[in-house]
């Protein structure tokens, strides 16, 4: 799948790349997405580094992999609207943890994804 938007911590060969190597370990199933949430600001604009309890929770995350949809009662697919590499905006509680090769992810339902950001 092409990338569509990049995250600013990578460039986009980076996340294919990524992509490609999670997605040999792990394949989602029917309508479900693996993100990498994006890490949240460790230091102020100036300088000043923050501890873990003034960080403000990020609700943004990077499509890692994606399933293929899922299947109607006549055995259509219906695609997931989201492609590896969207930025999106995830709910404050919720997926799976999943920790491949020392990262960590979560497994989503793309019906708990609440939208995917533009730049």
């Amino acid at each position: 799948p092409a990338v569509r938007s990049v995250p600013h911590c990578c460039t986009s060969a980076q996340v294919e790349e990524m992509a490609s190597n999670i997605v040999k370990r792990l394949r989602p199933l029917l309508d479900r997405v693996l993100i990498e949430r994006v890490k949240p600001l460790e230091r102020t604009v100036g300088g000043v580094l923050l501890p873990d309890t003034a960080q403000a929770k990020n609700n943004e995350g990077t499509v890692v992999a994606v399933g293929p949809g899922m299947r109607t009662r006549d055995g259509n697919v219906v695609p997931v609207d989201v492609s590896v590499g969207d930025r999106v905006l995830l709910p404050e509680y919720g997926g799976s943890n999943v920790k491949i090769e020392d990262k960590e992810f979560v497994l989503y339902r793309a019906d708990d994804i609440l939208g995917v950001l533009e730049k």
